[in-house]
């Protein structure tokens, strides 16, 4: 499996071996010995798994220290654009984006540690997302940033018309008012 470190502190690709033959393929979707060598020590506690259609866009959520989660998030089927926005105070990244676009067929998995808001928008006309999460979902410690934020200025690659977005999505605040208690 090799490890992709972006340019963001903790903020991890993973691309696996995979082996394929005539009977499909397989790969390891996590080996807990390989992510300790890039001293990625985490204990997974709940999987979540979500279909969306074409244009619909989730985020950006985040929930509140304590109960802040990491995520490793990989796609089962189709195609998404990931997006992960640093939201650590004090830290050299804040306030920038990182996106990359995680396929069935590329098998990328994107480790988005405590601290970054996430989302993602779907670019397949259907999209099975999985990811696991290292501490268990705390409504109460809900947060968010506004996805259209123009200053974050995400392209995520849906236009406008086509922008499938939870009501509750909308009425995040911007990156000036993030309500994140995360420390660099």
């Amino acid at each position: 499996m090799a490890i992709i470190k972006t340019d963001f502190r903790d903020l991890l690709v993973f691309e696996p071996a995979v082996f394929e033959d005539s009977r499909g393929y397989f790969f390891e979707s996590y080996n807990e010995k390989i992510f300790l060598t890039e001293g990625v020590d985490i204990k997974y506690v709940q999987d979540n798994q979500a279909r969306s259609t074409y244009g619909v866009i989730r985020g950006l959520h985040f929930q509140l220290a304590p109960y802040a989660q990491t995520k490793l998030i990989r796609v089962l089927s189709g195609s998404i654009l990931d997006v992960a926005v640093d939201i650590r105070k004090g830290s050299p990244t804040y306030g920038q984006v990182y996106t990359i676009e995680l396929t069935a067929e590329n098998k990328k998995q994107l480790l988005v540690p405590k601290g970054f808001a996430h989302g993602y928008s779907v670019l397949s006309e259907t999209a099975e997302v999985m990811y696991k999460c290292d501490e268990f979902y705390n409504k109460q410690s809900e947060g968010g940033l506004l996805y259209n934020d123009p200053a974050l200025a995400i392209d995520w690659r849906i236009p406008a018309a086509d922008a499938v977005v939870a009501e509750k999505d909308l009425l995040h605040p911007g990156i000036d008012n993030c309500a994140g208690n995360f420390i660099f």
